[in-house]
């Protein structure tokens, strides 16, 4: 297991957890996700022995447009919490800022192939220009090495985009990678920010330092800490070894110079993003 270097703030936040309410809404018989029993009261015991007290809850893929699981726990976690929810194309504008005004603060494409997609890359733009105005932001999850394919949709949108998942290159990549310098360029026009977080998905060296991808999240720290966010992917769908959470807050005090540039990553940031 990791050890932290620095004390955890409390105004730390994870900002991408999923809430699977199995009991009060159950997953689609077609939904191709099995997660586990995860709801808003066992998140806040994790939350509680990360110490931290801030997270953005993501939509789950599974759930499709039926946003009620998110946004019961966005309600239960009283001010503590944003969410990310997925928003139907005929959502009207009133419905977005009633939405807006719970905490809700973007919507997830998630355009990885198979992964429960329901958005496509022809609504990035429209939705985009929908909720510009609210101050929301677009949760992008793709292959990263189809970065440069979409490089120029992705720059040109007029709301924010966070990147889920150190870019989530399907097969890690080094850092000279062209498909990385495609991610180190849409930070650069500062209207991009990037989640270090589920390294597991993708790492070929694996646990406790995902090396591969590590070294990706590492030069990311190093070059953008202004653009990087902290997320622990909880309950870690998909994973039938779950990894260990507090190792995995542990390995943003390795990537940093400092305990400064950790607590820009860990609360600065995402109380910018989110509006904490």
């Amino acid at each position: 297991m990791i050890q932290a270097r620095w004390p955890i703030p409390v105004d730390g936040c994870d900002c991408h957890q999923h809430v699977y309410d199995l009991d009060a809404y159950p997953l689609p018989q077609q939904s191709p996700v099995s997660p586990p029993r995860a709801s808003w009261a066992d998140y806040l015991v994790l939350r509680e022995k990360l110490g931290i007290g801030r997270c953005v809850i993501v939509q789950a893929m599974g759930y499709g447009f039926d946003n009620r699981c998110t946004l019961d726990a966005l309600k239960a976690a009283a001010g503590s919490a944003r969410a990310i929810i997925s928003m139907p194309l005929e959502a009207t504008d009133e419905a977005l800022a009633l939405l807006g005004q719970v905490g809700v603060m973007g919507v997830r494409f998630q355009m990885v192939p198979n992964s429960g997609n329901i958005m496509t890359w022809d609504d990035l733009s429209p939705v985009a220009q929908r909720i510009a105005p609210l101050g929301w932001n677009i949760n992008l999850q793709l292959d990263g090495r189809t970065l440069a394919d979409y490089e120029a949709l992705i720059a040109r949108q007029p709301c924010r985009i966070v990147i889920d998942h150190v870019g989530k290159f399907l097969e890690p990549v080094t850092p000279q990678d062209p498909a990385f310098a495609a991610l180190r360029r849409l930070l650069d026009t500062g209207n991009t920010w990037v989640k270090l977080s589920a390294m597991y998905e993708t790492s070929r060296t694996g646990a406790p330092e995902y090396r591969d991808v590590g070294l990706l999240a590492e030069t990311l720290v190093r070059h953008y800490p202004e653009r990087c966010l902290w997320a622990s992917n909880w309950p870690h769908p998909g994973q039938l070894q779950r990894p260990d959470d507090r190792s995995l807050l542990a390995l943003l005090d390795s990537w940093c110079p400092s305990q400064t540039v950790r607590d820009l990553i860990l609360v600065d940031n995402p109380a910018n993003l989110y509006g904490f």
